[in-house]
């Protein structure tokens, strides 16, 4: 199953190309360890070496692979990664459910659930793609209806890398462990629910939990780095 370059907001050749390596490291598809050469993903992806440079340079800052003189040195996404990862989402979404707390967020919760009725579908038509773009969707909407600029610029630093480990957990969940995907929408209805009560304190609790069940399921579903 290929990356959905729709996924990306107006890509770019470069972007594409980091898409698709980002999702075989994710995958494990590249290993660890392994040197990535650009004149062979010219190759590979028909093209000059430039957009491959361009896509390397965006998988060294997402810390997937480190660039040196003899090429892309891959490093791969670690349980540590992941952590990480979460730990960022946290600190971000916590804080932005707190604004939209404090606010009128009937437009933003009926958006919402609208949101999880096409998991729901997407979970019917056993479509995990349309799963995981559903999933994100639902916690960007809550992101970007805080309306902080530099909030929405450290999320979009992350996305990219967030997306692909989700798709891969999704596809992971819906193979293996399809009876836990009604549970997963209940809990995003869970975080809806936090929302709607307007309660700091149980706000925190629920997103919290959500993530810890979250990260868990994604370090699970990735290769053992």
């Amino acid at each position: 199953m290929d990356f959905p370059s729709s996924w990306l907001r107006d890509p770019s050749l470069g972007e594409k190309i980091a898409s698709e390596i980002r999702l075989r490291i994710v995958r494990g598809q590249i290993k660890p360890g392994t040197t990535l050469s650009e004149n062979q993903l010219a190759s590979e992806f028909g093209t000059s070496r430039a957009p491959v440079r361009d896509g390397l340079k965006a998988l060294s800052i997402e810390g997937l692979i480190r660039l040196d003189r003899k090429g892309a040195f891959v490093l791969g996404l670690t349980s540590k990664d992941v952590k990480e990862l979460y730990d960022i989402r946290f600190l971000i979404e916590n804080y932005t459910l707190q604004c939209l707390a404090q606010a009128d967020n009937r437009k933003v919760t009926e958006t919402l659930h609208r949101i999880v009725d096409k998991m729901e579908m997407a979970e019917r038509h056993n479509d995990a793609v349309e799963f995981a773009y559903q999933d994100l969707t639902f916690h960007e909407t809550i992101i970007g209806e805080a309306d902080h600029t530099r909030i929405f610029h450290l999320w979009n630093s992350i996305r990219s890398l967030v997306l692909t480990a989700l798709l891969v957990a999704t596809e992971k969940r819906f193979a293996d462990r399809k009876h836990e995907v009604p549970q997963l929408i209940e809990k995003h209805r869970l975080l809806i629910s936090a929302l709607e009560s307007n309660d700091g304190d149980y706000i925190e609790k629920v997103i919290r939990e959500h993530f810890a069940d979250t990260r868990e399921t994604v370090q699970s579903s990735l290769k053992p780095l």
